[in-house]
């Protein structure tokens, strides 16, 4: 229970982070290109790095701190830290064909299904 907590005060610590900092970039340059949301996945994927090695190599971390920040924190301000750590890990165990499988299809069917919700509702409501 203590652990779904700190991923709940974490998830929302982070999507607080998100709103604010991809808006504060927005201002700063513009809605032309989303710049502040890839900022946003690329700081995130760079802090799981550091987050998951640091806890693994150097830092004593409780589990529950590691949920805190790993998941919460981090899953709140991006997911896409997250699939960034299982691209790497299968990388590291040297799945290429299952991590070239698993960052492709993400990355498509991740799209597609977006976009096929899209034109679901502009099929029921448009």
């Amino acid at each position: 229970m203590q652990a779904l907590l700190a991923v709940a005060v974490g998830g929302a610590t982070g999507s607080v982070a998100r709103y604010l900092l991809a808006g504060w970039i927005a201002r700063l340059v513009g809605t032309g290109f989303p710049w502040g949301i890839m900022a946003i996945n690329v700081l995130g994927s760079f802090a799981m790095g550091v987050i998951v090695e640091g806890a693994a190599l150097r830092w004593n971390m409780s589990n529950d701190l590691r949920a805190f920040i790993a998941v919460g924190i981090l899953g709140g301000f991006t997911t896409f830290s997250s699939f960034s750590l299982d691209a790497v890990m299968l990388l590291q165990r040297n799945e290429l064909v299952t991590a070239f499988a698993y960052i492709v299809g993400s990355v498509a069917l991740s799209l597609a299904a977006l976009f096929l919700g899209l034109l679901l509702i502009r099929h029921l409501f448009g």
